[in-house]
């Protein structure tokens, strides 16, 4: 670690800590008593406790859907929002966690399907806080309708139009005093996929890369066919390989079951895992490539 990092580092366990004492005398959870609370509840919209998944950064969203919190000393930034009848949820989440949703600043998401960014603009009013996202994903927040090329359209619901405040690049950092969130874009999952990076420090713990990475399945539409999109498909496997390579000591995932979240909360399998994102996109390779040679094979 250079000395700017360890200095940034360093500085970030100093704004951090205050934050992760005043959440736990506000009875927010371990992430075992979450794991254990969504055992058998899978649903969407079942009700979760929040947890301190590392140092600062917060599981805030239900059984089903993630929804990821993020505090710093200048503000905070909440990666996903969940279906639309979550948002209470989400925001009921953020209290308990010992922290005021309206020192969200900047809200962020993971893709432009309602199962992620359904609450979103109900967030938005509740928090303030201004929102940003790659071109593809703005162009579907924007007027509430998912994208005509994107594979799952048919089956996929309209959702509360958002206020996209800026447009990002692959790249691009969204700032909040002492965080700093990086935008990936990994255009898998849906056209407008965003995988996000972070580090959250721990007084006693030290530092690791948080990599919330998308959905990496290639699921469609009855009816659609990869083969026929070969543009879809070149654009899967562009997005595949940046997946792979994100920095990711902890793997965090949309849908909790895709990177076995619970598991690793209540401690059955390591929360840490620095082989976890390539074999996320391994895993997903796999797949695309049993959908294209069934698809070849009709």
């Amino acid at each position: 670690m250079s000395r700017t990092s360890l200095a940034i580092a360093l500085a970030a366990l100093t704004a951090i800590s205050p934050f992760v004492a005043r959440a736990a005398e506000q009875g927010a959870v371990t992430p075992a008593t979450l794991a254990k609370a969504c055992e058998g509840k899978e649903e969407w919209a079942d009700p979760a406790p929040p947890a301190r998944i590392f140092a600062n950064t917060w599981y805030v969203g239900t059984c089903g859907i993630s929804a990821i919190l993020v505090t710093g000393d200048k503000g905070h930034v909440l990666v996903d929002a969940g279906v639309t009848k979550a948002a209470p949820l989400v925001l009921a989440n953020i209290r308990r966690a010992g922290f005021n949703p309206r020192d969200v600043r900047w809200i962020v998401a993971s893709h432009e399907h309602f199962d992620h960014v359904g609450a979103l603009a109900a967030l938005q009013q509740a928090t303030g806080a201004k929102v940003a996202a790659l071109p593809a994903q703005k162009a579907a927040l924007a007027s509430g309708k998912p994208s005509a090329d994107d594979p799952q359209f048919n089956g996929l619901d309209p959702m509360a139009p958002v206020r996209v405040d800026r447009v990002l690049k692959n790249g691009d950092t969204v700032t909040v005093g002492n965080l700093v969130l990086t935008a990936h874009a990994t255009p898998v999952h849906a056209p407008g996929s965003t995988s996000w990076t972070w580090t959250s420090c721990a007084p006693e713990a030290g530092c690791r890369k948080i990599a919330y990475a998308d959905s990496s399945s290639t699921i469609s539409s009855d009816g659609y066919r990869f083969t026929d999109h070969p543009a879809r498909v070149a654009a899967i496997r562009k997005g595949l390989p940046v997946m792979a390579a994100l920095p990711c000591d902890v793997l965090l995932t949309p849908h909790p079951g895709q990177s076995d979240m619970m598991e690793r909360f209540a401690g059955t399998k390591p929360l840490a895992d620095k082989n976890a994102c390539p074999a996320y996109a391994k895993f997903a390779e796999g797949r695309l490539a049993q959908r294209l040679a069934k698809e070849n094979a009709k």
